[in-house]
């Protein structure tokens, strides 16, 4: 076995690599950029190598700096991650040349499979049914036009050697397509060194299912069953599970079965994953095949009890897999959440900066549910804006899908992250929706279910009125640290009332709070009550209650008269008043928001790459007046309306916060 391995990546995959290399015995080197000098990765592997400046295309995707480091430190294997190196066959054979391992596939399969456009073209030649496209090179937009024409809209562009969401658009018609296609390209280039695009049918309402498959040296190959990926936004995948909710045991087999023939057929070894489009009637199509460990393999390893990065470690050691399709089932449901340092209020546009607070909850692998949470950060460390918005994988377990489901409602109730925009309200509204825990989703699942964007979550009357229970409560015992603090309360007679209005979600609840030992019974005033047990105390940022016998978890925090209470995705601003303090809050002006509707905002931080307009121009709704790139995407600012530019406040090359004004107009 090998004594010391290299892992040529970062955040969080680094440190899951090196989880699993520590377990083993074997000692990790870890590389980073500038940006990366204090990263988690970094402090948790036994060495550690500078490769260069914080842009990727200066330091994890430049092969000479890897093939240094592995010099430097006597590494005698190399494992890649996702993305960056990790579908390159010329690092594979960089590392074949300099006799060190590469924990993934040969470079011929990489270089087979790991390109679409040759991956698609040896997939219909031995009769797997793709979907209708254009697998050759494009060289301008005006053939991609030509091209999309062809196949029919709606189309997608996608980078060759693309991965991750990464240069890849939805076009619907041909201004969409010249957008695109150059958004594409330059994403491909900043992203994978490589830029080169092909053109594809987009199929609506798929269902985005994965095979996992593992090969060794010697023969075997094996597929570990599906995930299921259709929650997807801009191609990006948010949730994924295992299995799918969708499968039946026939087509899982079907599926299987072809995925291990078409990677024994281009002599794959390693893990890698076979994706497919399968329709509303189980027919499904080979999209592309990635030849490296998938961001979503956690969950196959929960069903299935087996470490996909040990049995790669394993393989490139050139050991026969202990495993037949025989040994590998299904037990229970997992699902996985991504986290992403993006305002989900903003529309999802990345954000950056230091994570004042970071409190992923507690993992556990008991017999009845699991969590767990794949994380290259730390508290008090700083979200880049040169990389990939994810930062943490959380994952649960459980016996069935409800199960799987309602584990990760409370885990991601509990997770505490400040200092950034995050994702979570948006993943905890995902759980709560009809449509996905019912299992009817599709790739357009997001699109179609949250047309107008994210704007947070509004709580049904039963569930809200859980939380005005649970504020009553923790407000009395609030009230009652206050009085205290300050000498007011009487050691034989608590003079803190009993009577309160919360107010909540634009609803006003008269309660009685009436106290004991064991917790507070809140009664309402159209007789119902509700029944709250805590160990909360006044300062505590994470609430855990029981209300009626199940647990309800909130962050909260202190605001005047109340406190900020997020749950369930929603996030609420709750006042807990006197009777008397409702009737004279009632009465109070509504403050006027500022008006910002002839201004251009930043709306993430973000470097301006181009200007479209200049000053004195007329622009007409729709119409693209400069592009923003940030985390290594790029967002096209559009006119919300016709008008004319007044002013240009920000210059190509600019680097601006958030709420910077790029541009005003008449």
């Amino acid at each position: 076995m090998f004594k010391k391995i290299l892992i040529a990546n970062r955040g969080e995959i680094a440190c899951r690599v090196i989880k699993t290399a520590r377990r083993m015995g074997i000692a990790t080197v870890a590389v980073y950029s500038d940006a990366d000098r204090n990263a988690l990765h970094v402090r948790m592997a036994d060495e550690a190598v500078h490769i260069g400046p914080a842009p990727a295309n200066r330091s994890y995707i430049v092969i000479d700096r890897i093939m240094a480091a592995i010099r430097e430190t006597g590494a005698e294997a190399v494992h890649p991650g996702y993305g960056f190196l990790s579908e390159n066959p010329k690092f594979a054979e960089a590392l074949a040349e300099a006799d060190v391992a590469f924990i993934g596939p040969p470079a011929k399969a990489i270089e087979a499979m790991g390109d679409k456009i040759t991956s698609k073209r040896l997939a219909a030649e031995a009769g797997v049914s793709t979907v209708p496209g254009y697998m050759g090179l494009i060289a301008d937009a005006d053939e991609a036009v030509r091209i999309s024409g062809e196949i029919g809209y709606p189309v997608m562009i996608k980078a060759s050697a693309g991965g991750g969401g990464k240069g890849m658009r939805i076009a619907w018609k041909e201004d969409e397509v010249r957008d695109g296609f150059q958004s594409s390209k330059n994403e491909a280039a900043s992203s994978f060194g490589d830029d080169r695009i092909f053109i594809e049918k987009f199929v609506t309402q798929p269902r985005h299912i994965e095979i996992q498959v593992l090969a060794d040296a010697h023969g075997n190959t094996v597929y570990l069953n599906e995930r299921e990926c259709s929650i997807q936004r801009r191609n990006q995948k948010v949730i994924e599970e295992a299995p799918s909710p969708f499968l039946d045991e026939a087509t899982r087999k079907a599926m299987g079965e072809q995925a291990c023939a078409l990677a024994s057929a281009v002599g794959y070894t390693s893990a890698g994953t076979v994706e497919f489009i399968v329709d509303g009637e189980r027919n499904f199509y080979f999209l592309e095949m990635n030849t490296r460990l998938q961001v979503e393999h956690p969950v196959t390893e929960l069903i299935t009890g087996i470490d996909l990065v040990e049995q790669m470690i394993r393989v490139a050691n050139g050991e026969t897999l202990s495993i037949t399709q025989g040994d590998i089932g299904i037990n229970g449901w997992a699902m996985e959440s991504r986290l992403y340092a993006e305002d989900p209020y903003r529309g999802f546009l990345p954000s950056i900066g230091r994570l004042t607070r970071y409190r992923p909850p507690e993992e556990v692998a008991e017999a009845d549910h699991a969590v767990r949470n794949d994380t290259g950060v730390f508290e008090g460390g700083e979200i880049s804006m040169y990389y990939d918005p994810m930062i943490a994988k959380l994952c649960t377990w459980g016996p069935d899908r409800a199960a799987a489901i309602e584990a990760m409602r409370v885990a991601l109730d509990s997770f505490e992250v400040e200092g950034i925009g995050h994702n979570l309200p948006f993943l905890s509204a995902v759980m709560d929706h009809p449509k996905f825990t019912s299992g009817d989703i599709t790739t357009a699942f997001i699109a179609e279910e949250y047309p107008e964007g994210f704007n947070g979550v509004e709580l049904p009357e039963a569930q809200l009125r859980r939380v005005a229970a649970a504020a009553a409560a923790m407000y009395r015992v609030a009230e009652i640290r206050r009085t205290r603090v300050s000498g007011r309360l009487d050691n034989h007679e608590r003079k803190v009332g009993s009577d309160w209005v919360v107010d909540l979600q634009g609803v006003q609840f008269p309660v009685t709070v009436k106290a004991d030992r064991a917790g507070a019974t809140i009664a309402f005033a159209d007789g119902a009550e509700h029944r709250v047990a805590s160990d909360w105390t006044p300062g505590d940022q994470l609430a855990r209650l029981d209300v009626d016998g199940t647990p309800l978890v909130m962050k909260v925090g202190k605001i005047t008269g109340g406190f900020r209470l997020r749950t369930r995705g929603a996030d609420l601003d709750v006042r807990v008043m006197s009777p008397r303090q409702a009737e004279l809050a009632a009465l109070m002006p509504v403050k006027a928001e500022a008006d910002t509707s002839k201004l251009l905002l930043c709306p993430m931080p973000g470097l301006i790459v181009k200007v479209n307009v200049a000053e004195g121009d007329e622009v007409q709704e729709g119409q693209a007046l400069c592009t923003v790139e940030a985390m290594k995407m790029e967002n096209i600012l559009r006119a919300e309306r016709k008008g004319r530019v007044s002013k240009i406040n920000a210059a190509e090359g600019d680097n601006l916060a958030v709420d910077d004004v790029i541009m005003e107009f008449e």
